[in-house]
């Protein structure tokens, strides 16, 4: 909560030292518009037996005259990364709140010098 706190005043880790478990959301480093080969971790198709041209393509993506469309969620090629992700429940290993860093076991989002926001966890357990 930001009750205690004013604007612009500086927030230090040592609001987070009796803390032991954190969620970290930034955005995700993006890769463009990717296949689905990367995006979704679909095999491909065959080297050989006939495949011409398409071995990195999904395939058959719906059914015939019935329903005669794609349902909603067909997992396809298209933007992959650069969206707000959470990675919950991590672990706070350190508080050096003499360099003002959090040592947190476990990875987290985004590029290298990337803006991180890091909040107390709420999972129980």
């Amino acid at each position: 909560s930001t009750d205690g706190y004013e604007v612009g005043q500086e927030v230090t880790v040592a609001d987070l030292a009796e803390v032991s478990n954190v969620d970290v959301q930034a955005i995700s480093k993006g890769r463009g518009f990717a296949g689905v080969m990367k995006r979704h971790n679909f095999s491909g198709q065959r080297a050989t037996h006939g495949v011409k041209k398409v071995h990195r393509h999904a395939g058959g993506t719906g059914m015939s005259a019935y329903p005669s469309r794609l349902f909603k969620g067909k997992r396809m090629a298209g933007q992959y990364g650069a969206k707000q992700k959470t990675n919950r429940n991590l672990k706070l290993v350190r508080v050096d709140e003499d360099n003002n860093l959090l040592l947190v076991n476990g990875s987290v989002p985004g590029p290298n010098g990337g803006y991180v926001v890091i909040n107390e966890t709420n999972h129980v357990g």
